[in-house]
């Protein structure tokens, strides 16, 4: 199985910088993207829903060309939830859940705090409304795949100049500290470091100073699983070709 997550920074731009002519050629079996900035009724161009897939949904922000997800589905899923009942993250567009059977595959798009204190309160107080939610998935005997830009790096490997970023939002100890729990005892899995532990892999880039150029990159988005998707990794790359976003997509394969 086929996943791929990308924030496209806005699904209409990245539509406009060939993404869907390249989606196409993937065969991937689902598609999750975060930050579409759009409402579902101003993407009505038939590329929008791809007919190899068999469903596409939306999940919009209430404000218009703000945060927004989405999942593309070769198999129709059993069950599509948007939102998570909390009325915070939902009115944001940040959680869209299909589920196939056994596995249930969510796009979730955790907020930025850069813009300052009242965005990192923000994104402080979804983290910890996540973290029981994430015990819960780790325990319930489903198999998840979370994927999607959660605006953290958690490692020093995960960014170019992490020296410098110590006190800036994406690399606060607060938020690493969070991701610690994630990947430990709470029990789910960063499943692209299962099978790629190299520095300089990095899945977002400024658009100054030349970043992109220069790979001075952070490692923003994951594929974060529970168990059984974890010891099933087949292998994963990050794609950088070309660039539909100032995110790269990243591709992993499961076995089984």
């Amino acid at each position: 199985m086929r996943v791929i997550t990308l924030n496209a920074n806005g699904i209409r731009a990245a539509a406009r910088k060939g993404f869907f002519d390249w989606l196409k050629r993937q065969r991937a079996d689902v598609v999750c993207i975060q930050e579409t900035k759009a409402q579902e009724h101003q993407l009505t161009d038939p590329q929008f829903k791809p007919r190899y897939f068999d469903t596409c949904v939306y999940h919009d922000a209430v404000k218009k060309g703000y945060s927004g997800v989405a999942i593309y589905a070769r198999k129709a899923p059993d069950r599509v939830q948007a939102g998570i009942g909390w009325d915070r993250m939902d009115s944001e567009g940040r959680w869209l859940q299909a589920d196939f059977g056994k596995l249930s595959v969510i796009s979730l798009y955790l907020p930025s705090g850069t813009s300052g204190d009242v965005r990192q309160a923000v994104k402080y107080e979804m983290m910890d409304h996540l973290k029981p939610r994430f015990e819960q998935m780790a325990r319930d005997g489903r198999d998840y795949i979370v994927c999607g830009d959660w605006n953290i790096a958690h490692k020093e490997i995960d960014l170019k100049n992490w020296k410098s970023n110590r006190k800036n939002s994406g690399f606060l100890p607060e938020e690493r500290a969070w991701l610690d729990e994630v990947f430990g005892p709470v029990g789910l899995h960063d499943a692209f470091r299962r099978v790629d532990p190299r520095p300089e892999q990095y899945t977002w880039w400024s658009n100054r100073g030349r970043a992109w150029e220069k790979n001075v990159g952070w490692r923003l988005d994951y594929q974060v699983t529970s168990a059984d998707p974890a010891d099933n990794v087949g292998k994963a790359r990050i794609y950088t070709a070309n660039r539909f976003s100032d995110h790269a997509p990243l591709i992993m394969d499961y076995d089984g």
